[in-house]
């Protein structure tokens, strides 16, 4: 009898604590354009921000925060792009789901039309293409390390995702290589 108390007790204090990190990951109706602004200057390369369609996942690894938006994916992805955009500190680099290629009209009315209007919006950008399940495994990945924000959209058609990983707007990778190829070059200097 005590266990069963015991117990019973264990459940109506850890529950409140449960709820409020539940809440915390994953608040809905949240002021997904004040959280963006926020996290922004604190998110540097190798952060990423997801604007996701409706059915994305809730991850639950630490550094993953999802929210939800109930906005429109192509209004979300288009003021996500334009805030980077104009983002001193860093850029994004572009993933979509290899599937959303693949997916027929016939089987998610809309696409055809979602497809044509996501180029329109990515036509000036580099937009690299991988199986959506290796780009979950990138974000887990990742999110052991470093900052994910995710934010959730009302759009209900499959592989719709963008996945914007963030890299310095400042730095390229070829002044990256030559900084390495430099110090390869010279061994012996010291810090």
């Amino acid at each position: 009898m005590r266990t069963r108390f015991g117990l019973f007790l264990l459940a109506v204090i850890m529950l409140p604590q449960a709820a409020d990190k539940a809440s915390a990951q994953t608040p809905v109706d949240a002021n997904w354009k004040e959280t963006l602004l926020a996290r922004l200057p604190l998110y540097g390369h190798r952060n990423w921000i997801v604007v996701a369609d409706s059915a994305y996942p809730a991850q639950s690894r630490d550094g993953i925060e999802t929210i939800v938006s109930n906005a429109d994916q192509m209004e979300v992805l288009k003021q996500v792009l334009s805030v980077l955009d104009n983002s001193k500190h860093v850029t994004p680099i572009v993933y979509t789901d290899r599937e959303l290629k693949f997916i027929e009209e016939k089987e998610a009315p809309g696409i055809s039309a979602y497809r044509e209007q996501l180029a329109g919006m990515l036509e000036k950008r580099t937009v690299h293409t991988l199986p959506h399940e290796q780009i979950i495994s990138m974000l887990d990945q990742v999110s052991r390390t470093f900052r994910v924000l995710i934010v959730k959209t009302n759009l209900t058609i499959p592989y719709t995702s963008v996945f914007l990983q963030l890299d310095c707007a400042y730095w390229n990778a070829d002044q990256e290589r030559r900084l390495r190829a430099t110090m390869a070059a010279h061994p012996q200097v010291k810090p």
